[in-house]
């Protein structure tokens, strides 16, 4: 049952990102610098705290105890992930959120769960498998069977979104949207990369978590691992990722002197800011979920490849529900469609895997 309860934790935790950022479309008369940063205030700042309170009362004393390189190598890399958040917010502005979530979470996907495999082959650690894993244990043949179908779901996505633009390139440049697959490609490979060092986050902060879940096992004997241990160490990881993306939007305010948006006449303002408000909590809830559902999987390459492919299901789902493709030739449709359900089997290939190991 461990394996089901973390595949439906890591599904609503990848539908929360999978659709955050559908708020932020509805935003109206602000720059996107001006909703970015609000909505991070909640994701990065405000919500994370709450949820580490609500959850681990001493979180706190936890982080105060915890060396301070292993502090510096969470926030380090949470640095790291806030540009690839930052960026990914610009990819899905150029590609749209289908398409520019599945280029985007597809390297992050095979960055996220092959690099930690790379660095435990040459660094072997107590329950870590290394990279040898994938190639000799059926479970992690398995996995990596589901990790080449999902990276197949993400091309054919891919190849929708370059039909895509040749047909707006056919349209009139008033009917166009801000899509530019050029820029967006560069933007989307930059942020995919990046983002996968959210989990290597988690691996450099993992003592945090340790801790939090050896304090509650003994409070609560026999009732198995701590379904919220990771929410300590998600502080330090959004410290960071806070810390790249306010420098970035506080340059952008600046420069495009886009700090009047929140003082503008004729701007539905509060309506404004509880859309960012929602987007940055929804944002914060898929690293709630995902703590949870790697308590029942395991922190190993199996629940990041299944966090990472249901994100880009929903947001393709998504895409065809905001009508992103509309227009477009029967065979692009297909395409879109087609990657979907590639991705849908490549999930339930991993979460076969882990039946195989459990």
């Amino acid at each position: 049952m461990n394996a089901v309860f973390g595949v439906i934790f890591h599904f609503i935790g990848g539908f929360a990102s999978g659709s955050f950022y559908v708020p932020y479309k509805k935003v109206k008369g602000w720059s996107w610098e001006s909703m970015w940063i609000l909505g991070g205030l909640f994701s990065w700042i405000i919500i994370p705290p709450i949820a580490a309170m609500l959850t681990i009362p001493n979180f706190v004393a936890i982080i105060k105890d915890t060396s301070v390189s292993i502090l510096n190598y969470t926030f380090l890399f949470g640095m790291l992930w806030g540009i690839g958040g930052l960026t990914y917010g610009l990819g899905v502005r150029y590609l749209g959120v289908s398409l520019g979530s599945s280029i985007i979470l597809g390297l992050s996907m095979v960055f996220g769960s092959l690099m930690p495999s790379i660095y435990y082959f040459f660094n072997p650690s107590n329950g870590k498998h290394g990279i040898d894993y994938f190639f000799t244990k059926a479970p992690g043949i398995c996995i990596l069977i589901g990790l080449l179908l999902c990276l197949f779901g993400v091309y054919l996505c891919g190849r929708a979104g370059m039909s895509k633009e040749k047909y707006l390139s056919s349209l009139a440049a008033e009917s166009k949207s801000e899509y530019n697959f050029g820029l967006g490609i560069v933007v989307a490979i930059v942020s995919g990369i990046l983002s996968a060092c959210f989990n290597f986050g988690i691996e450099a902060g993992k003592p945090m978590a340790e801790v939090s879940n050896a304090l509650w096992k003994a409070a609560n004997p026999s009732q198995g691992e701590f379904l919220y241990q990771n929410n300590v160490t998600y502080i330090v990881i959004l410290w960071g990722g806070f810390t790249t993306n306010f420098l970035w939007c506080l340059y952008l305010l600046l420069k495009n002197k886009s700090f009047g948006d929140y003082t503008k006449p004729g701007v539905p303002k509060l309506r404004n800011f509880l859309l960012c408000a929602i987007a940055g909590t929804t944002w914060y809830l898929q690293f709630f979920f995902y703590g949870m559902g790697e308590s029942r999987l395991g922190n190993g390459a199996s629940s990041w490849i299944l966090h990472m492919a249901f994100i880009i299901l929903i947001s393709n789902a998504w895409g065809v529900v905001l009508k992103e493709w509309r227009g477009v030739d029967r065979l692009t449709y297909r395409s879109i469609i087609a990657g979907i359900i590639t991705i849908i089997i490549s999930i339930c290939i991993v979460g076969f895997a882990r039946t195989l190991e459990n």
